[in-house]
């Protein structure tokens, strides 16, 4: 049989796949053309052309199950909200300690000017 032949078969055994919404992959293309499992191989250039359009049906299925059940694109989405509510958290608790240490500081600053005003020296530091 000649090359040109198998690789019809298996395009129209990808076409049947489609049609049924049966999870595409090589060895389910193969399969359903009647050939053994791995009998689809990158290292014949006559398939080339076929892994392509077997690459594109498979990511279309699963845009199309997103699309149908958007549960698992919003859990990625949740899980990206929490990593960034967390990191601003951070931030806030960072933020709040520096605030803390600089009124900390201040308040010396503030009773050392009113003693340096009183009269009483400070020794340096």
């Amino acid at each position: 049989m000649s090359p040109k032949v198998q690789v019809d078969q298996y395009f129209a055994a990808l076409e049947r796949l489609k049609a049924r919404g049966e999870p595409i992959s090589n060895d389910a293309v193969a399969l359903e053309a009647g050939k053994g499992r791995g009998s689809i191989k990158k290292s014949r250039p006559a398939h080339a052309e076929l892994i392509a359009a077997i690459d594109n049906a498979m990511k279309e299925q699963q845009e199309i199950k997103v699309a149908v059940n958007p549960v698992p694109g919003l859990k990625s989405d949740i899980e990206e909200l929490k990593r960034r509510l967390d990191q601003s958290l951070d931030r806030e608790v960072a933020l709040l300690h520096e605030l803390y240490d600089l009124r900390a500081k201040v308040k010396q600053l503030t009773e050392e000017n009113r003693r340096l005003k009183m009269g009483r020296l400070v020794p340096v530091k």
